[in-house]
């Protein structure tokens, strides 16, 4: 750096972040926007009437198990509003969360 000359950048990309696919990222927020409707209609249908105690778990337990396939099958960047951990916890918290509800969605009696 003589005579006030200064030293040329690095190439532009080297320092940013790949930029994400618009299809990628319009997939994960469609899945989550799915996860988040099985949840609610689930709690809905559980909330309409006590008879609907089983389906609307077993709803609420395919929307859990619906976003751990999402969380397992999506890549890294296509499902950041499903992410918080490393894909394999994650997808083992939505597993066994889904799982439990499908048991006691099984298991509860339904009042009559």
């Amino acid at each position: 750096m003589r005579n006030g000359s200064r030293a040329a950048p690095g190439p532009p990309s080297a320092h940013r972040r790949p930029a994400r696919r618009g299809g990628e990222a319009r997939l994960g927020h469609v899945a989550y926007a799915l996860v988040i409707a099985g949840v609610l209609g689930g709690l809905l249908w559980i909330w309409q009437s006590a008879q609907n105690v089983r389906g609307g778990t077993l709803t609420v337990a395919g929307a859990m198990f619906a976003a751990a396939l999402a969380r397992l099958l999506l890549p890294e960047q296509a499902a950041p509003l499903l992410s918080s951990r490393r894909r394999l916890l994650d997808t083992a918290a939505f597993g066994t969360l889904g799982l439990a509800l499908l048991i006691a969605g099984l298991i509860v009696p339904v009042p009559s």
